[in-house]
């Protein structure tokens, strides 16, 4: 015999406070990750950009070897014999000051108007004689 009572059914599914916890926690996790995956991003752009500056120095030493001067190196030149890979130019290689016989400079430029430019090394440099350089942060962190 039944009562008078109807028996309650179990609800099933998650209340509106359940459902929020879950969307703070998300949330926060998302802060903590994005500038870190950010963080990450930038550095493996910068570390592209130390691959082919160098690779470009190897490129000028092999000219100055042949011809005894860096004078006449031309990055645009290697570049049709190097390529490299395509996507936004994050950062503008060039030689300064002008090449010499018998010193060269290569410079990595951040491109300002991009997500790099909060890069934490700024401009990164390499000489002839193996000289490491880069415009904000230490030398050690950022080579």
């Amino acid at each position: 015999m039944k009562s008078g009572f109807a028996l309650k059914k179990a609800v099933r599914g998650f209340t509106l406070i359940e459902l929020m916890i879950v969307v703070v926690v998300i949330a926060v996790l998302a802060a903590i990750a994005y500038p870190s995956y950010q963080e990450y991003v930038r550095k493996a752009r910068r570390t592209q950009a130390k691959a082919d500056i160098v690779e470009y120095m190897q490129w000028a030493e092999r000219y100055h070897t042949v011809n005894n001067t860096y004078v006449g190196f031309t990055l645009e030149a290697q570049q049709q014999r190097s390529p490299r890979e395509g996507g936004t130019a994050w950062y503008t290689i060039a030689i300064n000051p002008a090449a010499t016989a018998n010193a060269i400079r290569l410079v990595a430029t951040v491109s300002a108007s991009t997500a790099q430019a909060k890069d934490k090394c700024g401009n990164l440099s390499i000489t002839q004689a193996g000289a490491k350089g880069n415009t904000k942060g230490s030398t050690a962190d950022c080579w």
